[in-house]
């Protein structure tokens, strides 16, 4: 079975978040979230981790602590990088998730990012390469890479996409890597995700 790692953080986009996870478990995908603390963060024990709180003020319980030894892509097959500003600021700052997006993609590994959680492309020093992100941070990113507005951009293993509107297709487009073609079609039934919309 194939296996993801989702990041989360305070003020981590919630639909970006729930709707990726969802959709992944659905589509065979074993699903394990970690929360991400802020850099200032003084926590020193990762017993349990807290609730974080989403952009919309939603608790969301993590399944576990970010652990980068325990994270690796000997563990995992994707990793994901949900947006939401505050969330994806701190994920991205992240130095020890900077070196996973590298090794993830330098192993042939699936390394997912939506909204502002493109930013992590930037700031992982990631070759220029197609990506999309939200509007918001565009300017950030149009000089580094190949800047698109497609709803979902796939770069060899990177996959990037726009906003919260965009997470289903974001979403289908990991299961289709990760699970297979047949694999997304069989659960877009059930889903009664709108047989004409674009997948991409």
């Amino acid at each position: 079975m194939p296996s993801a790692l989702i990041f989360i953080a305070d003020g981590t986009e919630e639909m970006e978040f729930t709707i990726t996870y969802d959709t992944l478990v659905r589509g065979g995908v074993q699903v394990t979230s970690a929360f991400v603390p802020e850099p200032t963060s003084s926590v020193t024990t990762h017993v349990s981790p807290p609730a974080a709180k989403g952009s919309r003020g939603i608790n969301i319980l993590p399944d576990t602590y970010f652990e980068p030894q325990e994270s690796g892509p000997d563990k995992y097959d994707a990793i994901i990088i949900p947006g939401g500003a505050k969330g994806a600021d701190t994920i991205s700052k992240t130095p020890a998730i900077q070196e996973l997006v590298r090794t993830y993609l330098n192993e042939d590994k699936i390394v997912g990012m939506i909204c502002a959680g493109s930013l992590t492309a930037l700031t992982s020093k990631l070759p220029k390469q197609p990506l999309t992100s939200h509007p918001s941070v565009k300017d950030s990113l149009k000089d580094g890479f190949d800047y698109s507005e497609e709803s979902v951009v796939v770069s060899n293993g990177l996959v990037t996409s726009r906003g919260p509107g965009t997470a289903f297709p974001f979403a289908l487009t990991l299961v289709e890597l990760l699970s297979g073609a047949a694999k997304r079609e069989e659960i877009i039934g059930p889903m009664v995700f709108p047989p004409n919309a674009p997948l991409r």
